[in-house]
């Protein structure tokens, strides 16, 4: 149980019993009828998602689903609902399959030889009806018992779900079937009838319908055991990514020595060894050793990441180098994965707009359809018909109008494109986010962190006539190797990796505002602005100097190398455009979304970024305050653009929030992510594209999967009702719309990124 806001408290429960979207819809109803609670019960997932007052007890919330006729618990927590090496969840997981298998199993070998008589007039013999019936009576009594016994207990609380109608329907055909063998001309010796498509007007006396309780029964077992199947499928890239984390740890004591605890035991602050091939723990910061990181099991993305003291490392991710000692900084729920775990798990509870109207219909469907069956039994009989046709039209239409498929068309697809989306470094918040992505048409990029790496890097080295570049860069890489600021780390970095080592100076000073100076090599060295060179009465020549002036003009930052009395180099430093960057505006441009550039620096520096990456001059707002930043999304949404942004930092949280679609980078603050609609795990600008099309596509889905859902029922009724389906042909069509939904909904696993 989690606490949100004041007053308020949250619980998930784990729901038992639901057979179909009329029985969430029943639950959720009971729930919400309670003071002070509002609660999402999701079929699929089969989890109810609680928000209730403080003076409210759970024990409560659980009362009230068991009074509907449901069960309800918390769930255990990962220590106990895993049992060492994860195989305790497989064995659950196969234990709630087993049953159902169990029942499936026996229901298509006992009814395939009934619907194989009932349909092959040349192999009834002369008693084939009453091998039909022995063989008929444990389909419809034992594989069915799960159907009966929801259907009574509905009842019980004056409600009825898709299993009142199976329920009924089939012990309608079996009782009608055992009336006519027993009492009527069916159980005469060498009674014989063929199997029809539609249903034939007689009366009744002569006709038997074992085939369509007993193949009904078969055909939506099937349909039930396949769709748990898939539901599990689909659930499993939730499962894969909370079973990411590693499961012991090898801490480091004070005294230097080392002992092994289970992951959970670690607290904030402890050191921990990473040693090559395994997986790091938690989230931490790196205090000894360098290495590369797979994170590629997190993000995504495939190349693996240098990490040296002082680096951020994520927990899950793979040690894929050398030793680690590592200090952790988030344990438990805070870790990285967790919350993408969290994430994930409360987008799938949602329910999108769409879905919101299905369970609407859903539940007042159910008494709907048995009004319609006894209208179509008066109708038939009104107008002539035999008893048994107006009968077997009458439970056509109770069969083919399970709403099944109404209640899994959202819950699938949300449970795989959101599973998907996680491992691919994509985590979609809710369902709601869905329809933002589709209306979209503008996008605002945040320059620094987003469109740029957010450090300064060199640029370009420009040297006078006789000055050889990789001399200038050695010296003064040699002397800002001793400074801290981000500019000297900028040209220290290229330097080393250009050159690799560099020598050590043998004198260095720091003058504040300008640079520093020092000895190289017996060289006396200058690296700073142009003022520092002017205190030494050092000018530079009309190349370089020509050189400074371009990079300012771009935006940039111009560093002046000089030596022994002359100006040798200009450094051209700014912060670097991502490699990608360029890429993806051309992705987000061919998804139908305009790029706006936004940023606090300067026109020029923002001009020169924007022309990098493919920007156009008017669509790029520069110079604008932190907290400007919300009003700009305002302005645009006034012009009535739909508008995504992307952003990763602490003053861009109000403006992700502001906007319809929120973008946060997983690279940037824990306020932007909080923001963010989209939370985007590696700091890829093309996986923002990936995002955006990964959430179409499941909104797609969602659609399909409900026009399918209407689409069928709609059609399928009339048709029943005019008696042009046998109940059997009912059941089979009933079952494959479930299955269907499921299935397609499964075909969002295939989904690609292209970054």
């Amino acid at each position: 149980m989690t606490t949100t806001t004041p007053g308020t408290a949250e619980v998930e429960l784990v729901i038992g019993g639901m057979t179909c979207a009329s029985c969430a819809a029943r639950i959720e109803k009971k729930l919400n009828r309670m003071d002070g609670v509002e609660a999402t019960v999701n079929y699929a997932a089969e989890k109810a998602r609680v928000t209730f007052r403080e003076d409210v007890a759970v024990r409560e919330l659980i009362a009230t689903v068991e009074a509907t006729g449901y069960t309800a618990r918390e769930p255990e927590p990962p220590a106990r609902a895993e049992s060492p090496g994860g195989e305790g969840g497989s064995a659950q997981e196969d234990d709630g399959l087993g049953p159902l298998r169990q029942r499936l199993v026996t229901s298509v070998v006992l009814a395939v030889p009934v619907i194989v008589m009932a349909m092959v007039p040349a192999v009834q013999f002369e008693y084939w009806q009453w091998l039909s019936l022995t063989l008929a009576a444990p389909v419809v009594t034992y594989a069915a018992w799960p159907f009966h016994k929801a259907a009574f207990t509905n009842a019980r609380h004056g409600a009825a779900t898709m299993d009142t109608l199976i329920s009924v329907g089939t012990s309608a055909a079996f009782l009608w079937s055992v009336w006519a063998l027993f009492f009527g001309t069916a159980g005469e010796p060498g009674m014989t009838h063929p199997f029809e498509l539609t249903i034939a007007r007689s009366d009744g006396a002569g006709n038997i319908y074992l085939e369509a309780a007993a193949g009904v029964t078969a055909f939506i077992l099937a349909g039930r055991y396949f769709e748990a199947r898939s539901k599990r499928r689909a659930g499993a890239a939730l499962k894969a990514l909370l079973e990411l984390g590693a499961k012991d740890v090898t801490v480091l004591r004070a005294d230097g020595g080392e002992h092994t605890i289970p992951t959970a035991e670690l607290t904030v602050g402890d050191r921990f060894l990473v040693r090559p091939g395994e997986k790091i723990a938690t989230d931490g910061i790196v205090v000894e050793g360098t290495s590369a990181v797979d994170a590629s099991m997190l993000t995504g993305e495939s190349v693996p990441v240098e990490v040296v003291v002082g680096d951020s490392v994520t927990g899950a991710t793979i040690n894929a180098g050398g030793r680690l000692v590592v200090e952790a900084t988030r344990v438990g729920a805070d870790t990285q994965l967790a919350r993408m775990a969290q994430l994930v798990q409360d987008a799938q509870n949602g329910k999108a707009a769409a879905q919101r109207l299905a369970d609407r219909i859903s539940a007042v469907f159910v008494p709907v359809v048995i009004a319609l069956a006894l209208g179509t039994l008066g109708f038939w009989l009104g107008n002539g018909a035999g008893l048994t046709a107006a009968f077997t039209a009458a439970v056509a239409v109770l069969i083919i109008a399970c709403p099944c498929a109404l209640g899994l068309a959202t819950p699938t697809a949300l449970m795989v494109g959101t599973g998907r989306g996680a491992q691919l470094g994509i985590l979609i918040k809710g369902p709601e986010v869905l329809e933002s992505t589709r209306r979209a048409d503008t996008i605002v990029l945040d320059k620094t962190g987003t469109v740029t790496t957010g450090r300064m890097a060199l640029r370009a080295v420009h040297t006078a006539d006789t000055t050889d570049e990789a001399e200038a860069l050695r010296l003064a890489g040699a002397l800002e190797h001793s400074s801290e600021h981000p500019i000297a780390r900028a040209v220290a970095d290229a330097a080393r990796s250009k050159l690799g080592s560099l020598p050590t100076p043998e004198d260095f000073a720091n003058v504040p505002g300008l640079g520093v100076q020092g000895v190289v090599d017996g060289h006396a060295v200058l690296v700073g602005r142009e003022q520092l060179l002017a205190e030494w009465a050092i000018r530079l020549p009309t190349d370089l100097e020509q050189a400074r002036a371009g990079a300012e003009a771009a935006g940039h930052t111009a560093i002046t190398v000089a030596w022994d009395g002359q100006a040798h180099a200009v450094l051209e430093i700014a912060d670097a455009v991502k490699d990608t960057s360029g890429e993806a505006i051309d992705r987000l441009r061919a998804l139908g979304l305009t790029p706006i550039l936004l940023t606090g620096d300067n026109r020029a520096v923002a001009d020169s970024v924007a022309r990098e990456v493919g920007i156009t001059p008017e669509n790029v707002i520069a110079e604008v305050l932190p907290q400007d930043k919300v009003d700009v999304v305002k302005r645009l949404q006034s012009e009535g653009r739909t508008v995504a942004m992307a952003g990763d930092g602490v003053n861009d949280a109000a403006a992700l929030a502001q906007a319809d679609l929120g973008l946060a980078m997983g690279t940037g603050t824990d306020a932007a992510i909080e923001a963010g609609d989209l939370t985007l795990v590696r700091g890829d600008l093309r996986t923002a594209a990936d995002a955006i099309r990964l959430a179409r596509r499941t909104l797609t889905t969602i659609r399909t999967n409900l026009f399918w859902a209407f689409a069928y029922n709609v059609a399928a009724l009339p048709l029943a009702a005019a008696g042009l389906l046998n109940p059997m042909i009912a059941g089979a069509a009933m079952a494959f719309s479930s299955v269907f939904v499921v299935g397609n909904s499964l075909r969002l696993r295939s989904f690609r990124a292209t970054a």
